[in-house]
């Protein structure tokens, strides 16, 4: 009877693997991952195939895994978020031994009804032919014998996956596709310059396509970033000297949530006084911010594409006199890298305009002798792209159209700096998404506020979660205000 009811499970689940009525609608199409796959063709060297591989699963606690995070590329080109998977992009058109003619090859996971019980639903060949389009589509199992002759190629371009733990050589794992890839195409892992140029040219050209936001990209990212800033307007309205840095950081992501963002697209950061001076900190375990500023550093992932939005706010609702002077500093830095922002332009540019206001300002104020000196408080550079990562991919050195980067500087005085100690504990940054135009840039993020008085008016509304309270705890101590 136990294996009779097994079995209808295993069944049930086999029958509604595809269902997606109740899913979002507003995934890319795989007509869009496959232009993606015809523009790299265009780019790729004459006679060259290129591998992308899935990335690893990676491991939480014991048998629990952590939420999984498909390579980008991976996404990029076929839409697909499973692990254990491999795709190859020929340059030339390749014919099989039936006469096929296919410009890619996907061998993914195979449907395990039996394993989708405990870890979700799988595409399977199918699957990957039906919602991605991926007509050349086989089982992972299948790549060890698959026909696939590399010494024909000119170039064999592929970017092994990080911290991959080569402890299965079974092919249907990805430890497997690796070690089948690597004996097929002759590569050696101990070649570590043969490795490196293949990478090199493979970050190359992802980088010169993911640089330049498509139509459909660019309006992803816009919800990212809009959902974002919705988080910061949130917090403004809510917060209060008695939150935790933790309880900061959970309305950030509560409200992502509700808007639909799966995941952040990297830690959030938000650190109250001193903490706030150290770039990327993470773990936000003040119990009370107190009256200090809070610098939040918090972007929600909204279907693989990642926001960048740094607000920095007085927990007490009012900035103080000092602390206006130091964000005005922040502030007139950033508008002045802006009006560099065009087609053509570079980042170096806008950056050497940030410099010259931080600089010329901390040495008014005394925070510095010597304007060279603004570096010890502006440790780090003003900008970078996103999209599918929070450091996104890139080849050009120029700005162009349709490239989406951030603008963020900052100003950090860690206790014991050698300046007046007045200034100890303040930590400042504004952190702006861009969208590069033909004749300047879009403001992504503007739907957060980012000026002194925009911030003191936003702060002084009503919260929406304002009368949203905890269960005192029955333990003799707690991290959380009752809020």
């Amino acid at each position: 009877m136990k294996n009779l009811l097994k079995l209808l499970v295993i069944v049930l689940i086999s029958q509604t693997a595809f269902a997606q009525d109740d899913e979002p609608k507003d995934y890319f199409t795989k007509e869009f991952h496959a232009g993606r796959r015809e523009a790299l063709r265009k780019i790729l060297p004459e006679g060259s195939v290129m591998a992308i591989f899935a990335y690893p699963t990676r491991n939480f606690s014991n048998d629990v895994d952590y939420l999984y995070h498909q390579n980008p590329d991976l996404y990029y080109f076929t839409g697909y978020k499973e692990p254990d998977a491999v795709l190859f992009i020929f340059k030339d058109a390749q014919t099989d031994a039936t006469g096929n003619s296919f410009t890619s090859l996907f061998f993914v996971q195979k449907r395990n009804p039996q394993q989708e019980s405990w870890t979700g639903k799988r595409l399977g060949v199918e699957g990957a032919k039906e919602k991605l389009g991926m007509n050349m589509s086989f089982n992972g199992s299948d790549f060890k014998d698959y026909a696939l002759d590399f010494s024909k190629f000119k170039n064999i371009i592929y970017s092994l996956p990080p911290e991959l733990v080569m402890a299965s050589t079974e092919s249907p794992s990805l430890a497997g596709l690796v070690a089948s890839f690597v004996k097929k195409a002759n590569v050696s892992l101990n070649n570590l310059t043969e490795i490196s140029a293949a990478k090199r040219t493979y970050n190359t050209l992802t980088g010169q396509l993911r640089q330049i936001k498509t139509p459909e990209e660019i309006v992803m990212l816009r919800k990212s970033i809009e959902i974002s800033c919705e988080g910061q307007n949130e917090v403004m309205k809510a917060a209060h000297a008695n939150m935790s840095e933790l309880e900061i950081q959970g309305l950030h992501e509560f409200v992502h949530k509700k808007y639909g963002a799966e995941n952040v697209g990297y830690g959030s950061i938000v650190g109250a006084g001193e903490n706030g001076c150290i770039l990327h900190y993470v773990t936000n375990t003040k119990t009370k911010v107190g009256n200090t500023l809070i610098l939040m550093d918090v972007g929600a992932e909204y279907h693989g594409y990642t926001a960048d939005v740094t607000r920095t706010i007085p927990a007490s609702g009012k900035f103080t006199a000092d602390e206006k002077l130091i964000y005005q500093i922040v502030y007139d830095a950033q508008e002045a890298a802006f009006k560099t922002l065009k087609d053509g332009s570079t980042s170096a540019k806008a950056g050497e305009a940030a410099n010259v206001v931080i600089s010329e300002r901390l040495l008014q104020l005394g925070i510095i002798k010597d304007k060279k000196d603004y570096r010890k408080y502006y440790t780090h550079g003003l900008s970078h792209h996103i999209g599918m990562d929070v450091h996104d991919r890139s080849s050009s050195r120029t700005l162009l159209k349709d490239m989406v980067i951030t603008i963020e500087p900052g100003i950090y005085i860690a206790p014991n700096s050698d300046c007046d100690k007045k200034w100890w504990g303040m930590a400042v940054r504004i952190e702006d998404d861009v969208l590069i135009t033909q004749d300047g840039y879009e403001l992504l993020s503007n739907f957060a506020p980012r000026s002194i008085s925009a911030i003191e008016k936003k702060m002084a509304e009503k919260s929406g979660l304002a009368n949203f309270k905890l269960t005192p705890l029955k333990s003799t101590t707690t991290t959380t205000s009752p809020f």
